[in-house]
């Protein structure tokens, strides 16, 4: 399946962007990346494009719903079930397989955030760590009873990744249980109304059973 080197890429970009907003150290391999402080914000493009490093502990855009370690095993059984779907789905076609690749690099990017590094920056144990966001678009900003909303919540790759996934399957459709074919269908017609199909005649077959009866007795003298 060629398709999962798609999700591949994405889930190296998702990860080295996440590493390099909130920084790494490895003594050992001589790695050391700083990484932003906690909400702290870089301008890209003008005010409405920055990288603003925040942590999200929970889904994609921060929606909050059940536990962190219900998130952990959701999105584990969640991405078997993708890998599953798409090796039997393989034959596909392409924007179908490129919707669920993306899906699962997304999934995947995540989980790994929940898991692994909360340990890694010994900020919480295993499966109980956040999610690293950083994407700030500001498009506008709305105020309502002195309190400011933005356009969109700060995201990342990962959750870029099963956005698109997700309206491309909206788009394309899922795939639907394979049709018998018009000519096969008539193919099947024809063998069963075909004169020369054999049915069964009784009387035909017992008269037929005597006749070779008498045929196989040894003649009597007289």
């Amino acid at each position: 399946m060629r398709i999962l080197y798609v999700t591949l890429a994405v889930l190296i970009a998702d990860q080295l962007t996440k590493l390099s907003v909130k920084g790494i150290t490895i003594p050992g391999l001589g790695i050391s990346v700083d990484g932003l402080n906690y909400g702290e914000s870089i301008a890209l493009i003008g005010d409405w494009l920055k990288l603003t490093y925040i942590e999200n502990p929970n889904m994609a855009f921060g929606l909050a719903i059940a536990g962190k370690l219900f998130l952990v095993i959701f999105s584990f059984i969640a991405s078997i079930g993708i890998v599953v779907y798409l090796y039997r789905h393989r034959s596909e076609g392409l924007l179908f397989r490129l919707a669920l690749a993306l899906i699962l690099a997304g999934a995947v990017g995540n989980l790994i955030d929940r898991s692994f590094y909360g340990l890694i920056h010994d900020t919480a144990p295993l499966f109980y760590g956040n999610v690293v966001d950083f994407i700030d678009v500001d498009l506008f900003t709305i105020s309502l009873g002195g309190s400011s909303f933005k356009f969109w919540p700060i995201f990342n790759i990962a959750d870029a990744a099963v956005s698109v996934g997700v309206v491309t399957l909206l788009i394309v459709g899922m795939p639907r249980p394979a049709q018998p074919s018009s000519s096969d269908a008539s193919a099947a017609g024809e063998e069963a109304s075909s004169p020369d199909a054999t049915v069964a005649h009784p009387a035909e077959d017992a008269e037929d059973t005597k006749t070779r009866r008498s045929d196989t007795l040894p003649p009597q003298n007289d």
